[in-house]
């Protein structure tokens, strides 16, 4: 079920918070809306689910028109899941009610399905891990059980499309991670596009086939995980998405000589930092691209000067914050202890041997 947004522009009196998107999802495909909060994310997921209309442009669903300005098929006309961040659960129904409801009242759902109902509804409760607790209300469930309930609810009727609002965001961190699993889980046995709205870099890393970066209402870059992360276009997406430090300096050709190593007849490769880069004079190094070492060692001869002003551990590596001695704040990654106030040099060794995948090919390769 491929979905076709053409040039939609958004507006809501003079405040125009989406600005024309244009963007295909493919049929079984997980799209990450990413971007922080007031980027547009949730009215583009809104949209899409026909709570609202466009001001411009149109959303085509398998060839068919959803909306339109002016125009737009209601939501219970739509074969749509939703999963809202919220759970949106009924107090007094049990655990399989809620998964029976939308094939009760879907006006979308055939009639083979329907005659199945209560068999679908055993299907779907296996499916997230909850048969054990069909008669339970949602007063009696945990945090990530309710959320489980709320995706069976979304699937039960078989939608093409999967929309999902924030789902995870009132999860703590363990939840959040088994969670993400099951988010997977139920892409792959259910085959349902999905288009999964976030401000977490991590959930649409681990789990998106696809992932539209968007700020102030435009979308920045639109890619694979790997091409995101690795190879950022703009200056918003490598710090959002990379935490990339912007260094600045001067571009010869395909070099690149931060401010404090001129004349030092020292530079960095950099064929694959984008052009936009280039004619902004900066050069975008994540902080696990960045080394440190201490000053008479003999790697640390090329490097820039610095202090270290912030130390945190976080099991494998430490998170450094080093100021320069050209006043630059830089947030490194190493394994290596150093200690707050310690004089250190700073270089640049990109990571060699990834390879930039396709769209649902396996993740970053070494």
């Amino acid at each position: 079920m491929s979905i076709q947004i053409t040039s939609v522009t958004k507006r809501f009196d003079r405040t125009e918070v989406l600005q024309r998107i244009n963007l295909t999802i493919e049929s079984g495909e997980f799209v990450a809306i990413l971007g922080p909060s007031g980027c547009g994310k949730t009215t583009l997921l809104r949209l899409l689910a026909g709570f609202e209309e466009p001001t411009e442009g149109e959303i085509v669903l398998e060839g068919k028109r959803l909306s339109a300005p002016g125009w737009t098929m209601p939501p219970e006309q739509r074969l749509i899941g939703m999963v809202f961040q919220s759970f949106a659960l009924w107090p007094h129904l049990s655990v399989r009610e809620h998964v029976a409801f939308p094939l009760k009242h879907h006006k979308g759902v055939s009639a083979a399905l329907r005659k199945r109902m209560n068999e679908r509804v055993t299907d779907v409760l296996e499916l997230v891990g909850l048969a054990h607790l069909a008669d339970r209300q949602p007063h009696q469930l945990s945090g990530g059980q309710k959320q489980r309930v709320a995706l069976a609810r979304a699937i039960a009727a078989e939608p093409g499309l999967l929309l999902m609002d924030e789902p995870l965001s009132s999860l703590d961190a363990m939840l959040r991670m088994d969670m993400r699993r099951e988010i997977q889980n139920i892409h792959h046995n259910t085959g349902a596009a999905i288009v999964y709205v976030t401000h977490d870099q991590g959930e649409a890393l681990a789990m998106a086939d696809r992932i539209v970066v968007m700020n102030g209402g435009r979308m920045e870059q639109v890619g694979t995980p790997e091409q995101i992360y690795l190879r950022p276009e703009t200056e918003f997406v490598a710090r959002f998405v990379s935490k990339a430090n912007l260094i600045p300096g001067s571009w010869q050709g395909t070099r690149f000589v931060p401010h404090g190593l001129e004349g030092k007849g020292e530079s960095w490769e950099g064929r694959h930092v984008a052009l936009s880069f280039q004619s902004s004079q900066l050069f975008p190094a994540r902080p696990d691209e960045l080394k440190l070492d201490r000053p008479g060692q003999e790697e640390a001869e090329a490097g820039l000067p610095g202090e270290i002003v912030n130390v945190q551990f976080q099991g494998k590596e430490y998170h450094y914050v080093v100021k320069s001695d050209t006043n630059l704040l830089l947030d490194i990654h190493a394994s290596e202890r150093f200690a707050r106030g310690e004089r250190v040099m700073v270089s640049y060794q990109e990571q060699t041997g990834y390879r930039i995948t396709e769209a649902r090919d396996f993740a970053i390769q070494y």
